[in-house]
């Protein structure tokens, strides 16, 4: 999945954190809703303009991010902890 078509950032929206393209839903809220255990049938009920591609982006999105800090150095075993 190119998860470009589907977040992006500017910094006039929310600082240039990523958000889904359209909207100024962060991709930040949107994992931290998963994390607190809402299911993508609840976060698509929530926020009906929103749609599963999407969301499948913002994993994508988190993954890619997650794979530059781990292959920068950026991880540590304290900063995972």
């Amino acid at each position: 999945m190119d998860w470009h078509q589907h977040i992006h950032s500017d910094p006039k929206i929310l600082v240039g954190k990523p958000v889904v393209r359209g909207t100024r839903i962060a991709v930040e809220f949107l994992l931290g809703l998963y994390g607190a255990g809402w299911t993508e049938a609840q976060i698509l009920e929530n926020y009906p303009h929103l749609t599963s591609e999407a969301l499948c982006a913002v994993h994508a999105c988190a993954a890619e991010s997650v794979r530059e800090k781990f292959l920068s150095g950026g991880f540590s075993e304290q900063s995972v902890q």
